[in-house]
């Protein structure tokens, strides 16, 4: 068997996993939620010198939660941490959650993305992040929208719209691993001024427009970046269907980064909050150590391809602050 996408190209192609998203045009900004029927093993890896974060620390090896309930990407800066508290109470209504004295705790980890400056309306008088983390988790499904959809609704590049993006990859022993991204990076997904992406080389197909690899490659050093904004951050979600403990999860997490390395110049940087969870549902046995190897170069390789679909299926909308990949080049 071949490498290949899986079904639907997307991460809930990992069976058991599901995808909601919920927006508002006229704030930009929006909410993404990843869950699944049952609570799931987890880790986390943050390579941003400015993370936004909620309940990380619950994923360390050392942490008595072994599993969580769902996970949180979000807009709004600060503001959007408290998305989760809305996705905490739907789980908790659902009842789900950690059983403790009688009650039901659930663990949504969470971390968020800056785009309080893309130009939408900014002056609510309550937090709305809450309620879109609700209507996100409520909108939960193996199938949804990629884009400028749910917490890619507002995010921007150094010279595109970002955008919510997914990915899939089946290995040939028969595992899968996804990849989920919101993409509001300081730097850019595309090499100078032209229609290529920095991830042109581990494109499957023309899942991001085909047009391989730029001919030319500017100085790198030279590349653009909205360090003056302050409006910046990737945050993504890796998945696999092999049985993995925290730890092995916290190592699939650090191998995506290099997927951010690939396909965003640059990332990483000191103004950016990038940060990438994993996730394990355990459906398929332990994997040996050649096995691990080859789930962490997938990753790594399946959000590099990601992070290209956001960018390249972001759409236009009016009073944009940079323009679409679709307007600009499609």
């Amino acid at each position: 068997m071949r490498t290949q996408t899986g079904a639907r190209n997307l991460i809930t192609d990992v069976a058991g996993l599901r995808v909601g998203n919920a927006g508002d045009d006229a704030l930009r900004s929006g909410v993404t939620v990843l869950t699944a029927d049952a609570p799931f093993t987890a880790g986390v890896h943050v390579m941003g010198g400015a993370p936004g974060t909620r309940e990380t620390d619950l994923l360390a090896p050392d942490r008595v939660v072994e599993q969580v309930d769902a996970l949180v990407l979000s807009g709004g800066s600060a503001f959007g941490l408290d998305a989760a508290s809305g996705v905490a109470e739907g789980l908790r209504e659902a009842g789900r959650g950690f059983a403790v004295g009688g009650c039901r705790v659930p663990i949504v980890p969470g971390a968020i993305l800056f785009d309080l400056a893309n130009g939408g309306e900014k002056g609510w008088s309550d937090n709305p992040y809450k309620p879109l983390g609700r209507a996100a988790l409520a909108a939960a499904t193996e199938d949804f929208a990629i884009g400028s959809e749910g917490a890619g609704t507002g995010a921007t590049t150094a010279d595109l719209k970002g955008g919510l993006g997914s990915a899939s990859t089946r290995l040939p022993d028969g595992s899968t691993v996804g990849a989920l991204v919101a993409v509001n990076a300081l730097g850019s997904a595309t090499v100078g001024e032209g229609p290529h992406f920095w991830a042109a080389p581990f494109e499957f197909g023309d899942e991001f427009g085909g047009r391989g690899p730029a001919p030319h490659f500017p100085d790198p050093l030279t590349a653009p970046t909205k360090l003056a904004q302050h409006a910046n951050t990737t945050i993504g979600i890796v998945a696999t269907d092999a049985m993995l403990d925290r730890t092995q999860c916290s190592r699939l997490a650090t191998a995506a980064q290099d997927g951010l390395a690939r396909a965003l110049v640059p990332s990483h940087t000191l103004m950016d909050g990038d940060l990438v969870f994993a996730v394990a549902t355990g459906a398929r046995a332990v994997p040996d150590m050649p096995a691990q190897v080859l789930l962490g170069h997938a990753a790594a390789c399946t959000m590099a391809r990601a992070i290209a679909r956001a960018v390249h299926a972001a759409t236009p909308a009016p009073g944009d602050i940079v323009p679409a990949w679709a307007y600009r080049f499609g």
